[in-house]
């Protein structure tokens, strides 16, 4: 490692799923910038959100805890939030107190009253502002005639989208940055690609429909799976509905990613012209995904496909990782990120932290990596439902304590598609997943684990 702690530059979006890159394999993606930035460094495959609903996953990024530790379940204003513990360490800290400047642009949305200046950082741009000044700069409003499901924003240019203020200001603060003698980290966080996807032209059609296929788990008709999908479909007026409903959403969708990619492409060249590019670790990744379409579904309740639960991961730090490298080690991407920022900067990681650092399977370290990943769900808007997964290589489990319960076998069922709970032939399969799945949760000290949620565990007591 370098003597001369890095710079670290953390891109982190919203809701952008992991298949949505063209280095990840999707034929429509307009992503050669994120893709240079993979080619430039490290693309961790197969990173996992350990719980994915913004404001908790946003926490367990902050405190590298999963969300039955930090205890924020869900987002503000629902029914199940309450916010995070207080006190609780946190990576900002960590670096703050390291010498590090710290900026933050864009949505904080973390589980507390307090603001990025209580964690540590010197500057705070709030998403919210980007709406006051495009008042001020006489633009029109941004329309909403077509709701939840995306439109074109005919006044204004690329420059002028959220996404093209947030990234100006995140090059303002880097530009600054690179004037002071100390390290730093800067932190951009736009709404982004979180539907609707109402978007300035040429990026709004950028994508045409009929160029889109299907996801692989699109043709879903959720038989044998729990009734709160099928209710999550009549719920958003879904019923119905066939892929040519769904392309011209998600191709919007695609071009918010291609307009993301634009303005990465914007602060990359500006780190070098900084001179900044070597000792700079780029962090681009994202809270959780999104089924825009996936299952026949929208956003993201009540499941744990892969769909809304794998996110992209990219990190690329030219002084000491090498370029062109793909890891499949599996990562739970908030928790792994809080450590692997202070193991960077040669800082101590706080004993709180749950997650693994990613500089030696970056590195090439023959590390067998964990396992299995886990992740949480609670409700949001729609409710309180509780749900647990563990996911490994070959399988995955999810369990609905008051539902179906769902096993997918993933090397042969990459949609997830069919549901194999049931199966006395996959009996042994399930029974090593439920007993994964307790010890995790003991090791967490989940509350959801008591003498009769465990016995329904590991006797098989699910119908």
């Amino acid at each position: 490692m370098s003597t001369q702690p890095p710079n670290i530059l953390l891109i982190h979006v919203d809701q952008h799923r992991h298949d949505c890159l063209g280095v990840n394999g999707h034929p429509a993606a307009h992503t050669p910038h994120l893709d240079r930035l993979a080619a430039e460094g490290v693309n961790f495959t197969h990173a996992f959100c350990p719980i994915p609903i913004c404001m908790p996953a946003r926490t367990s990024l902050l405190t590298g805890q999963y969300a039955t530790q930090h205890g924020c379940l869900a987002n503000r204003g629902t029914e199940g939030y309450r916010p995070m513990h207080a006190g609780l360490p946190t990576f900002s800290a960590v670096l703050k107190e390291g010498g590090y400047y710290l900026g933050y642009v864009g949505k904080w949305e973390v589980g507390t009253a307090d603001l990025p200046a209580d964690f540590g950082f010197d500057d705070y741009v709030a998403g919210q502002g980007y709406l006051a000044w495009r008042r001020e700069q006489g633009l029109p409003p941004l329309p909403t005639t077509n709701g939840w499901f995306g439109e074109v924003d005919p006044g204004i240019t690329p420059e002028q989208s959220a996404l093209g203020w947030g990234a100006s200001h995140t090059i303002r603060l880097l530009q600054s940055a690179a004037a002071r003698r100390q390290p730093f980290l800067i932190r951009w966080d736009p709404k982004e690609p979180h539907l609707p996807n109402v978007l300035p032209e040429p990026y709004a059609s950028l994508v045409a429909p009929q160029a889109i296929p299907p996801w692989p788990s699109f043709p879903d008709s959720l038989a044998g799976k729990p009734y709160i999908q099928r209710q999550q479909v009549r719920t958003w007026g879904l019923e119905g509905w066939r892929w040519p409903d769904w392309a011209p959403i998600v191709a919007r969708y695609l071009g918010e990613v291609a307009l993301i990619d634009h303005q990465v492409g914007r602060i990359l060249h500006t780190l070098d012209e900084l001179g900044l590019r070597e000792n700079t670790l780029v962090v681009y990744s994202s809270d959780h995904g999104d089924l825009c379409g996936a299952h026949g579904m929208i956003d993201k309740h009540y499941v744990m496909y892969d769909d809304v639960v794998r996110v992209p991961l990219l990190l690329r730090w030219p002084a000491q990782l090498p370029a062109g490298r793909t890891v499949d080690t599996l990562v739970t991407a908030g928790l792994d990120l809080a450590v692997t920022f202070c193991a960077a900067a040669g800082l101590p990681v706080p004993a709180s932290f749950q997650g693994r650092s990613l500089l030696p399977p970056a590195l090439g370290a023959l590390d067998p990596g964990r396992e299995a990943v886990f992740a949480t769900y609670h409700g949001n808007q729609f409710g309180l439902y509780s749900q647990r997964m563990v996911r490994t290589r070959r399988w995955k489990y999810v369990w609905n304590p008051t539902a179906e319960d769902e096993l997918y076998e993933l090397q042969a069922d990459t949609g997830e598609l069919v549901n194999l709970a049931s199966e006395a032939a996959h009996a042994d399969a399930l029974r090593q997943l439920r007993a994964q799945l307790v010890t995790w949760m003991q090791e967490t000290n989940d509350p959801l684990l008591n003498g009769w949620t465990k016995r329904q565990l590991l006797e098989g007591r699910k119908g």
